[in-house]
């Protein structure tokens, strides 16, 4: 324990004497480009009572070794050692007075060279305190020279489709070494290298491969070299030769007898431009007495006949090739009807949409159509039904009831049916005279009802019986047919009718009989009662009050 505490205020006193003692400040690092000035930094710290300077010396450490650069003495002055002597200096002039000031003995280098990155030591000799010093390294750029170039002034496109460097682009000796991009349109690929310089510079170089042809001709190739941060661009424009690409211009298929100033053009697209135009007539000749060449047109000074007929050839010639372009000629005795072809297009195209939309128009109408015949016959179905309801009601007896009607189960005919297939509201009620002594279809009131909860909360309506005999009308003064009323049936409509009317139904396992017995109707009419009390089924008729005996009209019809 007391060791430690030893060795603990050892420490302290050194770190007093150091503070107090002397120092030489300097900066860790420094840097510059190649050519430019730099200044190493170099200050003591002197104690107080201060300490006499004997001398201060510059020295370059690399690798290893150490080098005098400058040094000041106050008795024998300053002293540049070469190969510095030309490009280093003293930045302080009192340093170089006869009774100098060595406490500031920065240097600086006005022209920076690769052969300078190096460590630099500065140190102060002190009486009686001994030697202090400190270090800093020096670290020099070089700033790469950058160029594009062609590889060639004239590039030429081959059949091959070969590629071959086209353009080459260098960033030379560069500390550190720059990177390379290309920019540009063309599909081509780049190579790199990397040399390394004695200096410690590195030199870079990219080729740029394409296959040269008619469309990389004045092309645009740009080449943007990184350095530091920075960016330098330089581009340049391909120069690609090339055969000429021939075609013939002038015939548009409808030339007819006696067509006047008619004549064919060969354009070449080329470089270098063309220089020599050819024409011929295969299988056979030319007409020099109608013909008249100038340039790269052929002029036809005549009206058109049916010699004109034939292949033309035109032959183009520049200093890579020569290509040729072809055109057949046909004659024709009356012009022929030349319209927009888009037009022709777009008629059929509107014909067609036409055509799709009347269709699917015709499709949904047949079907809502057909939805609507299904829900007409379902509707008679049911206004049927409700009509031979009605003539039940209006033979049933009358029979004073009670206050409480019993109402008995919907029938499931009426009841079962889909919201979709609910009969239809009535028509609206004639306003004939004549038939105020028939029930219409307007006096039927079907309630359609799906709880037995909803049947108690409908108000009870009183029916609408007018049965005084009525004037002569065309409906009632017709002879009577002789049928009774259970021939006016079939055996379907009569099962429903007897439903209705409370009937005793046959047995299901019998079948119905053809001609239904006519034990069904009242026997009296003017005296019977009814032994019991009637009941309604989806009717909403309050309990009818005394009244006259039932009579029955001159004649019904069902």
């Amino acid at each position: 324990m007391a060791m430690c505490a030893g060795i603990w205020i050892l420490l302290v006193a050194l770190h007093v004497q150091d503070g107090n003692g002397q120092m030489v400040q300097m900066d860790s690092s420094k840097s510059g480009f190649v050519g430019s000035r730099a200044e190493l930094r170099c200050i003591f710290i002197n104690s107080n009572p201060p300490v006499k300077i004997s001398q201060v010396t510059w020295q370059k450490l690399l690798n290893g070794t150490k080098q005098n650069v400058a040094i000041a003495n106050p008795a024998l002055g300053v002293s540049v050692l070469p190969p510095f002597k030309e490009r280093v200096s003293f930045k302080q002039q009192a340093v170089r007075l006869r009774t100098p000031s060595l406490e500031d003995t920065t240097i600086v280098f006005s022209s920076l060279q690769l052969s300078d990155e190096a460590a630099y030591i500065c140190e102060y000799t002190t009486f009686p305190a001994g030697n202090r010093e400190n270090m800093v390294n020096l670290t020099v750029f070089a700033r790469p020279m950058t160029h594009m170039t062609l590889t060639t002034p004239t590039i030429v496109a081959r059949a091959s489709k070969r590629k071959m460097t086209v353009a080459t682009c260098v960033s030379a000796n560069g500390k550190p070494p720059s990177v390379i991009k290309w920019e540009t349109r063309l599909k081509g690929e780049a190579t790199f290298e990397e040399t390394r310089n004695q200096n410690g510079t590195v030199t870079v170089r990219s080729n740029y491969l394409v296959a040269p042809s008619r469309e990389t001709h004045k092309q645009k190739l740009t080449c943007i070299v990184t350095y530091q941060g920075e960016k330098i661009k330089d581009s340049v424009v391909l120069n690609v030769q090339y055969e000429p690409d021939v075609k013939i211009e002038g015939f548009d298929g409808n030339w007819y007898l006696n067509r006047p100033n008619v004549q064919l053009t060969c354009r070449a697209d080329a470089n270098p431009p063309v220089t020599i135009y050819q024409w011929k007539l295969l299988n056979g000749s030319l007409p020099s007495s109608n013909v008249e060449i100038k340039n790269n047109t052929l002029f036809f000074k005549a009206p058109v006949t049916y010699d004109l007929a034939g292949t033309y050839v035109c032959d183009a010639t520049n200093g890579i090739g020569t290509r040729t372009g072809i055109v057949d000629v046909n004659i024709t005795e009356k012009p022929m009807a030349q319209g927009p072809p888009g037009g022709v297009i777009g008629i059929l195209g509107g014909v067609v949409a036409i055509g799709l939309i009347v269709s699917v128009a015709v499709t949904v109408f047949m079907v809502h159509r057909r939805q609507q015949k299904t829900r007409t016959e379902t509707d008679n179905d049911l206004i049927a039904v409700a009509a031979v309801a009605d003539s039940c009601v209006t033979q049933a007896p009358e029979k004073p009831e009670s206050p409480t009607r019993k109402v008995e189960a919907p029938d499931p005919s009426l009841t079962d049916l889909p919201p979709a297939h609910k009969p239809a509201p009535p028509p609206p009620k004639k306003k004939n005279s004549d038939m105020k002594g028939h029930l219409t279809s307007d006096d039927i009131q079907v309630v359609h009802l799906d709880k037995d909860e909803e049947m108690q909360k409908l108000p009870l309506q009183p029916p609408y019986y007018d049965m005084a005999p009525s004037e002569s009308t065309p409906f009632t003064d017709k002879p009577d047919s002789g049928m009774r009323p259970e021939e006016l049936l079939n055996p379907a409509e009569y099962m429903s009718y007897q439903r209705v009317c409370n009937m005793e139904p046959f047995p299901e396992s019998q079948p119905a009989p053809a001609f239904p017995p006519t034990t069904f109707l009242p026997q009296h009419p003017y005296a019977q009662h009814p032994p019991s009390e009637p009941t309604y089924s989806n009717t909403s008729f309050p309990p009818p009050g005394p009244g006259a005996p039932f009579t029955f009209p001159k004649e019904q019809s069902v």
